[in-house]
């Protein structure tokens, strides 16, 4: 599982012209579901998302949480993140979860998300989507769970 995880003033996400998903303060993240990933990466991701410490404190360090500072997330499903370019100029995909298997971690993950926060903000699964945001900092982290695991 990968992630791009951006800290925002604000970020939304439209559909077919309806906004589905949006927060103020808080982090927008882009999440690619990666073949062979399962439900303990997508909790794993969750929780190291919400610990991030990417949020300054009274001393302008990172030092907070989203949940510290009272932020919210957005989480936008984008199998792009799993694009392999190394063959020429036209990325391939077939690092990315099979549709259906990739629809189920990523309810899993707002599931983990709506657990621990009360509040799962998303995009549509499959859809063509419009993101805004308006990044703070700019703030943007990259996570794959792969990583996690080995250590």
């Amino acid at each position: 599982m990968k992630a791009v995880i951006q800290r925002v003033c604000r970020a939304s996400v439209t559909v077919d012209g309806q906004i589905t998903g949006r927060c103020d303060k808080g982090l927008l993240v882009l999440l690619g579901i990666a073949r062979g990933d399962t439900e303990q990466d997508a909790r794993m991701m969750c929780e190291k998302i919400l610990k991030l410490r990417i949020f300054q404190d009274e001393k302008g360090k990172m030092n907070k949480s989203v949940a510290d500072v009272g932020g919210k997330v957005l989480t936008v499903p984008n199998f792009t993140l799993l694009a392999d370019c190394s063959g020429g100029n036209r990325p391939d995909f077939f690092g990315a979860e099979a549709p259906l298997r990739a629809r189920e971690l990523f309810e899993s993950f707002l599931d983990y998300m709506k657990e621990q926060t009360g509040s799962a903000e998303a995009g549509v699964f499959g859809a063509e989507m419009a993101v805004e945001l308006l990044n703070d900092g700019p703030v943007t982290i990259v996570l794959d769970s792969k990583i996690f695991k080995k250590r």
